[in-house]
């Protein structure tokens, strides 16, 4: 009877770990990750403003449909990596994100930033040159270190009016996002 009820408890234990890994796996797993569907869309090249979500439509990446997005993707083997311009004075948002969805860093227009987006991004290495003053960048850039070198950047605004999406959509285009030149 006791062997039985060990048997049992090792089958329920064994299954809970099984359980566990394959619940934890799964999402480095997925064929539809956020950054293999950034990738498909071309955003490597340069900031791509994305089409807006529409109810009834597919929308793999879970986009907020009242959002205006653009999304670029950096890569910190090429040199630090930036990103600038001029967003509008309704409510916007910058997320830094690592290849695996992990957010590195965010921030909003409310943090005192204002209209102007100057943001750099450096990896570990970049940002010991930089404290050691053998990076020139230009003065009041927002710096932010990523603990990996492939980043995917999302520029989110919040139109107030729908009639209004288009100039914002239009702000985002003007956006630059790339390596820094040292």
């Amino acid at each position: 009877m006791i062997r039985w009820l060990l048997w049992i408890l090792g089958g329920v234990v064994l299954g809970g770990i099984i359980h566990i890994a394959v619940i934890l796996s799964l999402p480095s797993l997925s064929a539809t990750a956020a950054w293999d569907q950034v990738s498909a869309l071309g955003a490597d090249v340069a900031p791509l403003v994305l089409p807006a979500a529409r109810a009834g439509e597919p929308n793999p990446l879970r986009l907020d449909p009242e959002l205006a997005y653009a999304v670029c993707k950096i890569d910190l083997r090429k040199g630090p990596g930036s990103v600038t311009g001029s967003l509008p004075q309704a409510f916007w948002s910058v997320a830094v994100y690592g290849r695996a969805g992990t957010v590195i860093y965010s921030t909003t227009n409310r943090d005192g930033i204002g209209t102007q987006l100057d943001l750099g991004v450096f990896n570990s290495a970049q940002t010991r040159l930089l404290a050691e003053q053998k990076l020139d960048i230009a003065e009041g850039l927002l710096i932010v270190e990523a603990h990996e070198d492939d980043l995917v950047v999302v520029v989110r605004l919040a139109p107030p009016h729908p009639e209004m999406r288009g100039r914002y959509e239009k702000a985002l285009t003007g956006l630059k996002c790339g390596n820094i030149a040292v």
